[in-house]
């Protein structure tokens, strides 16, 4: 059975940091998808489009998918096939807060949760600070890889 596995969130906008989880992921899995879950209601800073491109820009000619997805993060994973979430964790409030979602995804859907904890490097980066530094003007090229696939939403 193909193992895959399913990183998801919204990656507004996908941080180096990200990066690296995937990266290590890559000789684990025989394809990670990553799913850019997209809530109708709420406000991006980046596009859709220009998030995924952004994505794909990274992992050229890996076992990588970038796909967008509405609903519960479960269902898709059914529809992908997966048996795993990759997740990244910083801090021991990532590892609570995952931790919870993990055992109710578990009970949901059967699908076991891998957390990798982020390199030292990365562990203070996160998606909602470089949008409040960019928001702000500041220059978030030291966090982000690629910005030029980047569109900010007016």
């Amino acid at each position: 059975m193909k193992r895959i596995a399913i990183f998801p969130g919204s990656f507004d906008p996908f941080t180096k940091g990200h990066e690296n989880i995937v990266q290590r992921a890559i000789p684990l899995f025989d394809e990670i998808v990553i799913g850019l879950g997209v809530n109708n209601k709420k406000q991006y800073m980046f596009d859709t489009e220009s998030r995924i491109k952004h994505i794909q820009s990274l992992f050229p000619n890996q076992n990588v998918v970038v796909e967008a997805y509405t609903g519960l993060t479960v269902d898709f994973c059914k529809e992908k096939k997966a048996g795993y979430l990759l997740r990244g964790l910083r801090n021991t409030n990532d590892f609570e807060f995952e931790k919870a979602i993990g055992q109710m995804n578990k009970d949901l859907n059967d699908i076991e949760t891998v957390f990798l904890i982020t390199d030292k490097e990365f562990g203070a980066i996160s998606s909602t600070i470089i949008r409040e530094i960019n928001i702000n003007g500041g220059d978030v090229s030291q966090f982000v890889t690629n910005l030029n696939f980047l569109i900010i939403n007016k």
